[in-house]
């Protein structure tokens, strides 16, 4: 065998996986990536820098051909299919941590018991908190609930740092009831705080800045190679025995004795289902042998369904030279739901929407479902081809509870943004939608950069002009006081705008022996295919109340720990 261990897949689980099996020096690990390598010395600044959405719309460090499909199929129309969008997938070493808004959320307790009740034995609350105080380095707060030890820092930008929007927000999170909280990352509450996230020195701390340094790639037990595409695994008999990966255009087998997916939710159960692991009457049909009937595969894909209620930001309250963050405080609060657990909702402040003019305008508060009950989503093969991106399918709205509280979120945001402390700073708020048009011109470059200039002059004009402008050329049907007093249009805007937030997760769920959906066992091993492991997003047993970085490199750290002890 060439290696010990091949990992397919260089991102948030991928990197953390590298440096810890590699760390035992007999251990012989190969990670494989297919984008471009992010060094200590050479972090391209886009990645580096700490607001986040340079990196996140530039197609060069993204699966670009990517598209899925954020609402459910309409039984009264099935023929009339939800459109079609981009997703920024990442493809870059350091995964979704390279691209995303670095925020280093755990969740709550409640969603590791659950974790348990479905069938995760060994995955509670009490289990998984030592594995996320070994992710972080807590550069702010000390004591039971943080770690100080960890390869990923984590702080908070001080309030003294905050533009006078997060200033205002906060001071409306508060007269609506909110309680402030210092901490996000302490005892799970509702309240208002600074927002957490993995950074240090107004740079970012991906997983692989933090887990494959310069150290970690000196050891020579661990080859790191990138801009390689894993197009298939390589199997004796039952066992999974390597991959054959397009390195330079030329197809090259590597073998191990166990290959690890660390692909991503999305990419991890298309390697699966071509290799015929997956339910077999989807994979008879494409013409693909089955080796392992588990129809769990691509099954179940959850994310946390979000709308948004943006506003114009007044040229005074704007973000200024303190910090390049762009989201300072959020708010978690409970919606009341019966049977939801406290805190399933969340509301982030960005104070500035895009890297262009034109955001750096606008405002957005960012309404997700924090414990979302939408878990019908569906990854399937188009074709048996391993160039062909598979087909996705969230379903986000698929459960009404969601749809719901939506809506009264929506509400609650606009009684915020209707504040005293929010209407001295804004003007003009509108449901927003992160639309085709939007993201045609958040993508980078100078047609872009100049467009959005020409159109920021006009929005600092007079009053009437911007609003005219807003209306006309912005809003996507929807009005604000449209929205608030008519209930049919507020259901009608939270169906035709809410997208997930990059959250992707459970498509290759672990659980108990008896559950026939279940993909792998607790220590990610996928069933019935000896030396074939999956340890990412697709794992979760059902999404957290959380960003998803931060809990996959927990789980990342857990299950290298079982694989060392010979788990």
């Amino acid at each position: 065998m060439d290696y010990d261990t091949i990992i397919v897949g260089g991102g948030s689980a991928g990197s953390v996986l590298a440096n810890r099996l590699s760390a035992r020096s007999g251990h012989r690990v190969l990670l494989c990536e297919a984008g471009q390598d992010t060094p200590e010395d050479n972090v391209p600044p886009e990645i580096a820098d700490s607001y986040p959405g340079v990196a996140y719309f530039d197609p060069r460090f993204h699966w670009t051909e990517l598209k899925v499909r954020t609402q459910p199929l309409s039984h009264n129309n099935p023929d009339d299919l939800p459109p079609l969008r981009k997703y920024e997938q990442a493809r870059v070493l350091g995964g979704g941590s390279s691209i995303n808004g670095q925020m280093a959320n755990r969740g709550a307790p409640t969603d590791y018991d659950e974790w348990v009740s479905r069938g995760a034995t060994g995955w509670g609350w009490d289990d998984v908190l030592p594995y996320f105080r070994k992710v972080e380095r807590d550069l702010d707060f000390d004591g039971p609930l943080h770690g100080k030890d960890g390869r990923i820092p984590i702080r908070r930008i001080p309030r003294e740092d905050w533009c006078p929007h997060a200033i205002a927000a906060e001071q409306a999170f508060a007269q609506s009831g909110s309680r402030y909280l210092p901490d996000q990352n302490g005892v799970f509450e509702d309240g208002h705080f600074p927002v957490t996230i993995s950074n240090q020195n107004e740079q970012r701390a991906s997983a692989a800045i933090g887990y494959l340094d310069r150290a970690t790639r000196a050891r020579p037990n661990l080859t790191i190679s990138t801009e390689t595409v894993v197009r298939g695994l390589i199997f004796d008999g039952p066992a999974c025995v390597g991959v054959r990966a397009r390195v330079g255009g030329r197809d090259v087998d590597y073998r191990g004795r166990e290959v690890i997916l660390c692909s991503g939710a999305i990419h991890t159960p298309a390697h699966l289902l071509r290799a015929g692991i997956g339910p077999a009457g989807d994979l008879r049909a494409l013409g693909i042998d089955v080796r392992a009937n588990l129809p769990g595969v691509g099954a179940r894909l959850m994310d946390h369904p979000s709308i948004a209620l943006a506003s114009f930001i007044k040229p005074q309250a704007r973000m200024d030279a303190r910090t390049r963050r762009h989201i300072h405080v959020a708010m978690r609060y409970s919606s009341g739901l019966p049977g939801a657990p406290a805190g399933d909702m969340f509301v982030a402040c960005a104070s500035k929407s895009a890297w262009h003019a034109v955001g750096e305008q606008l405002a957005s508060l960012v309404l997700f479902v924090n414990k979302t009950y939408s878990e019908s989503g569906r990854i399937q093969l188009a074709s048996a081809d391993p160039d062909a991106e598979p087909m996705v399918a969230f379903n986000l709205l698929s459960d009404s509870r969601d749809v719901e509280r939506l809506m009264d979120g929506f509400r609650r945001l606009g009684a915020i943004q209707q504040s005293d402390p929010l209407r001295a700073v804004t003007a003009d708020p509108f449901p927003a939608s992160y639309s085709e048009r939007v993201r045609r011109i958040g993508v980078v470059n100078t047609k872009n950069r100049l467009a959005t200039r020409a159109i920021a002059k006009l929005l600092d004009g007079p009053g009437t002009l911007r609003s005219w402008l807003i209306d006309k050329y912005v809003v996507e049907g929807f009005r604000f006081d449209d929205v608030m007093q008519n209930d049919d249009r507020l259901e009608a805007f939270v169906r035709h705008a809410a997208i997930g937030v990059w959250h992707a997760s459970c498509s290759a769920r672990m659980g108990a022996a008896d559950d026939p959906m279940a993909v792998t066992d607790t220590a990610g091993r996928v069933r019935g295919v000896p030396g074939l492991r999956v340890v990412d997003a697709s794992l979760f047993p059902v999404v957290p109340c959380a960003n998803t970085n931060i809990p996959t490199l927990m789980v990342a750290e857990k299950i290298a720990d079982a694989i060392l002890a010979g788990g």
